[in-house]
């Protein structure tokens, strides 16, 4: 099973994402990708993630960039959360693959991970519904992020966007 999630800011994208893995036998993994920067608002985000998933059984992996190369403990279940910060990892930070290869890095990373794991469920934000008057750097980024939905998509079992916490299936039929 590879569900991609998509939502808006505070959707509840993440909780229905845990929820699909939750009534599944462990180990579940919860893959991390925000960069551990050292600002306050970040590491506030990183607590409130911890804190809202704790008791629910899952081993915490952090992973801001080179997905491919993880290897993980033992077969089980991945929550990668989230894509857009895997990209914006891979697109800008010096240990990223860069403009040239974020596309790639994020992709294959997601392919190789899916390969590897019994269940995957991604979850990402959605693209381009802000309007377009983006700071400049902005609109690489969210063309990267709309090229990896299409391309996560095609290759997903299920595709849905949460809008209020009620998910809405594109592809794939709801559990």
């Amino acid at each position: 099973m590879f569900t991609l999630v998509i939502g808006g800011a505070a959707s509840g994208k993440s909780e229905y994402a845990e929820g699909l893995l939750l009534a599944r036998p462990g180990p579940r993994y919860y893959l991390a990708t925000m960069e551990p920067l050292d600002a306050p608002a970040y590491r506030e985000r990183i607590a409130r993630h911890r804190a809202l998933r704790a008791g629910k059984g899952f081993v915490t992996i952090e992973r801001p960039v080179g997905l491919a190369g993880l290897r993980l403990p033992a077969a089980g279940d991945v929550l990668l959360e989230d894509l857009g910060n895997l990209a914006a990892n891979e697109l800008y930070s010096p240990a990223g693959a860069g403009p040239a290869g974020a596309l790639e890095a994020v992709v294959q990373g997601v392919l190789r991970l899916r390969a590897a794991c019994r269940a995957l469920v991604v979850v990402s934000n959605e693209v381009f519904t802000g309007g377009r008057d983006y700071a400049p750097g902005t609109e690489e980024y969210l063309r990267l992020l709309a090229k990896a939905h299409r391309a996560l998509a095609a290759e997903a079992d299920a595709v849905c966007e949460v809008a209020c916490g009620l998910p809405v299936y594109y592809k794939g039929e709801m559990p």
